[in-house]
């Protein structure tokens, strides 16, 4: 006796979601808005690969970040090379400027992006490990101006979306002149106080002493609450670059807070570093976060380039819009459903949704082989303009019956002039 295999069941993978056709409208509705205020900032978008070469990212974001050393999805292909799938997205951007010399075909290049990332860390809300980010570059300018250009720009989205529960922090990293003085400075500070940091701090007090500071643990914050800000151990150059950036900052209307603890969390940043936070997203609150690094592109085998950018979670901001009951329009109703009854009639009803199609009406057809009123039924919760009905009797006469179902209003309409009489219909009545 042959046993009947048990069917599998699949489920999706820890730190993974599926998005139904009744949320994806909001989804595309977002990104449409940020491809908009994108695109009123003048940048252009930029697609690159879903994977890398592992070295990239290690080279680019830093062997010592939890993202390189903990959370890379990181597989060796058939001819035993590492790639990796993309923790985040500006080192590729980098990897596809240099390669493509976009800094010979204009001196300055504003890039954008908005694609899935891979990260293997605790699923959260908020932090899952597959994600979608969304983000710019600037590539080529040193100017103040530049780092105050991609921060309005991040505003600039939230606010498309009505936004305005959220802060900006703001802080300057310093470049290789201060940041290593700094970074002893640092460490004198925290020597006494050693052993009653986290075990992680306490891993980071030799090699990354920097980010004990945006540690979130109670007692690391309580010992770093009098620690020395980088801020004020500036060397003049990125002193004057940091004060140009606040004062263009209030130039332009835009309030911020200093953070002395923002860091961030990727090795290539200098000078500026900000984050956009909100208190609706409860304790991962950083709705995007960036700032300036002009030594990655020399990092990654280009020539020295000064560069500037932020990125930011879509699934974050979709939070946010969730608690602001955010209603982008809602999926157009179709124009037109085809009620065929019968094979003869189904037929025929193909071919005219392929035509009205063609001519840019919005039409849906009945796939279940239902009755009239079943199929009137399924035209009305679609909330469907007209309904065209075509049997038998329709085929000999070679006329079709058109209900207008809004009005409950019904005509007969010869074969030959319904697709003109559809469409001057659609017309008349604005839609």
């Amino acid at each position: 006796m042959k046993l009947k295999k048990t069917p599998m069941r699949f489920q999706r993978l820890k730190g993974t979601r599926d998005i139904l056709p009744e949320e994806i409208g909001k989804w595309q509705a977002a990104e449409a808005v940020i491809h908009q205020v994108m695109a009123r900032f003048g940048f252009s978008e930029i697609r690159t690969p879903i994977f890398e070469e592992t070295e990239l990212f290690a080279r680019g974001i830093g062997q010592l970040t939890d993202i390189v050393s903990k959370e890379m999805y990181t597989f060796a292909d058939r001819g035993d090379k590492s790639l990796t799938l993309r923790p985040e997205l500006t080192a590729g951007v980098v990897r596809a400027y240099i390669e493509n010399n976009l800094g010979k075909k204009q001196p300055v290049n504003k890039l954008y992006y908005l694609g899935p990332t891979f990260r293997q860390e605790n699923p959260q809300a908020g932090r899952l490990r597959q994600f979608h980010q969304f983000g710019a570059e600037i590539f080529g300018s040193p100017d103040p101006a530049a780092d105050v250009e991609a921060i309005t720009l991040s505003i600039g989205i939230y606010r498309a979306f009505q936004l305005d529960r959220f802060v900006v922090k703001l802080n300057s990293v310093g470049d290789a002149v201060c940041r290593e003085p700094y970074k002893n400075t640092l460490r004198e500070y925290l020597r006494p106080r050693l052993n009653h940091l986290c075990q992680t701090c306490q891993q980071r007090f030799e090699k990354n002493p920097l980010r004990i500071l945006d540690c979130k643990e109670e007692s690391c914050r309580g010992e770093t609450a009098a620690a020395p800000k980088l801020f004020e151990s500036l060397c003049a150059d990125c002193s004057r670059h940091f004060a140009r950036v606040r004062e263009l900052l209030t130039a332009a209307g835009i309030t911020y807070d200093l953070d002395f603890r923002l860091v961030r969390g990727l090795d290539y940043y200098t000078r500026t570093a900000y984050e956009i936070v909100s208190d609706q997203l409860g304790a991962q609150d950083a709705l995007c976060g960036g700032g300036r690094y002009d030594l990655l592109v020399e990092e990654l085998g280009g020539a020295p380039t000064p560069a500037v950018g932020f990125a930011a979670g879509v699934e974050r901001l979709m939070m946010v819009l969730e608690k602001i009951a955010w209603q982008p329009a809602l999926k157009p109703a179709p124009a037109v459903f085809m009620a065929p009854l019968g094979e003869a009639a189904t037929a025929w009803a193909v071919q005219i949704a392929q035509q009205l199609r063609l001519q840019g009406l919005a039409v849906e057809m009945d796939l279940l082989s239902r009755g009239l009123k079943a199929q009137l039924r399924e035209a009305n919760r679609q909330q469907a303009r007209f309904a065209v009905i075509v049997g038998d009797n329709e085929l000999q006469n070679q006329h079709a019956t058109v209900r207008d179902l809004p009005n409950s209003l019904q005509s007969e309409v010869a074969f030959a002039d319904l697709i003109s009489y559809l469409q001057q219909s659609m017309q008349s009545r604005g839609s």
